[in-house]
């Protein structure tokens, strides 16, 4: 799903995505709960209306990325 540069509504919570390559991926609505996003490039990516809570996106790169309506409940920003 990832690779097809989509993945709208996915249930990610807890992945490890470390230094994963995400540039303009569409993550709507998906749950990234407590993933491990260090050093993941985020650039342009669509994280509207995502469960962010508890993520730690240190290194990471989220120029540009579409966080509107996003849980960031104890996210490490």
């Amino acid at each position: 799903m990832l690779a097809a540069r989509e993945c709208r509504g996915c249930n990610l919570s807890g992945a490890n995505l470390n230094a994963v390559f995400l540039e303009g991926v569409n993550l709507e609505q998906a749950n990234l709960k407590n993933a491990n996003l260090w050093s993941a490039n985020l650039v342009n990516a669509n994280l509207k209306q995502a469960n962010l809570a508890g993520v730690y996106p240190i290194n990471s790169n989220l120029v540009g990325a579409i966080l509107e309506e996003s849980n960031l409940e104890n996210a490490f920003l």
